[in-house]
């Protein structure tokens, strides 16, 4: 009797599971490694946006889902019991040089008609926000209330515990039932491309660093090209490295160490924090660069969610009432550079 059965328990697969399972669909959710187990159990979870000019349905498609991000995940943690460490607290980023200042006043204005008045990009004063600022050159910070953080650990667990009260648990083997999609971001990648004989998808590797250092209920911060995001639990994920070759994709080294760097450099507050952990894991990545959504070019009648590389978090919500239309309704409305065969 189940109605969708998603193979893949990262942060796609957990959420088109509780999107389908709260309209009523039995789902079943099939992960042979557990949830949460590849990259979706990263430490960052920097939720924000593209910037506010050159709109298209990637960027309208994003903004969409940080909107609906705050009630998606409110719904979760009320029905599991589990936090997901979700915060829209925005975001500061400092601004170099004059070029860049006044680029950012443009945006500011680009913002108030694309954002809907949902949510302000500004630009302000160093002055203005207090100790937690990365020092800026020109005196002038990007302060964008639409970005949010959350522990991406913590935010797959809180699914997990949701999906259970709704009679829902991740399984290591079933057989495929109902509606199929996978969700199976790397592996997936690898399977269409041994399969097509070209590349459409790859695993780009990332390594972060989990300090421990409590900075409050503050906005995260993006400078020198490194996300610094305070978790609620006390703790400061710092990341990450993007790198297309790589020997080992679970091992840190001295690229992180530069990341580090760079982020002390960048926030000197974090002089001296301990580093109590390091992580690195392999985002996936499809050709086209937007997640991938609709048929499986594979297997026939069943369906993919797959691609969110860095904004796999953040566009959670949106990929998941999408595909929940789609296999519980036969409602597309997936834009067409997120289709497959935008990446075929």
């Amino acid at each position: 009797m189940v109605d969708v059965t998603v193979r893949g328990a990262g942060i796609f697969g957990l959420s088109i599971a509780w999107t389908c399972a709260r309209r009523g669909a039995k789902v079943q959710v099939v992960d042979p490694f557990g949830p949460g187990a590849g990259s979706s159990g990263g430490l960052v979870g920097a939720l924000a946006p593209h910037v506010p000019e050159n709109w298209n349905a990637k960027k309208s498609f994003q903004f969409d889902s940080l909107i609906m991000a705050e009630p998606f995940w409110t719904q979760v943690e009320a029905t599991g019991g589990v936090s997901p460490g979700y915060g829209r607290l925005g975001r500061l980023q400092p601004i170099a040089d004059q070029r860049t200042l006044d680029l950012a006043h443009a945006r500011a204005v680009t913002a108030a008609e694309l954002w809907q008045d949902r949510a302000e990009w500004r630009v302000v004063r160093t002055t203005e926000v207090g100790a937690w600022c990365p020092p800026s050159p020109t005196g002038f910070v990007i302060h964008d209330t639409l970005s949010a953080r959350m522990h991406p650990r913590r935010a797959c667990a809180a699914l997990v515990a949701a999906l259970q009260v709704m009679g829902v648990h991740v399984q290591s083997d079933a057989p495929d039932a109902g509606q199929v999609v996978h969700a199976t971001g790397l592996a997936g990648l690898q399977e269409l491309n041994t399969a097509l004989g070209k590349t459409v998808g790859n695993g780009v590797k990332g390594q972060a660093a989990l300090l421990r250092f409590d900075a409050g209920e503050v906005p995260q911060l993006f400078a020198d090209t490194i996300h610094l995001v305070p978790h609620a639990d006390g703790t400061l994920a710092i990341g990450s490295t993007s790198e297309r070759e790589y020997d080992d994709p679970n091992s840190t080294d001295e690229a992180l160490d530069g990341v580090l760097d760079r982020a002390i450099r960048a926030v000197p507050l974090l002089h001296g924090a301990e580093v109590i952990e390091r992580w690195a894991g392999v985002r996936p990545r499809s050709k086209s660069r937007a997640p991938m959504l609709g048929a499986h070019p594979l297997h026939q009648g069943q369906f993919i969610a797959n691609g969110g590389f860095k904004i796999g978090f953040g566009m959670a919500p949106k990929v998941a009432d999408v595909m929940a239309d789609l296999m519980l309704e036969g409602r597309d409305t997936i834009p067409e550079d997120f289709r497959p065969e935008a990446s075929l």
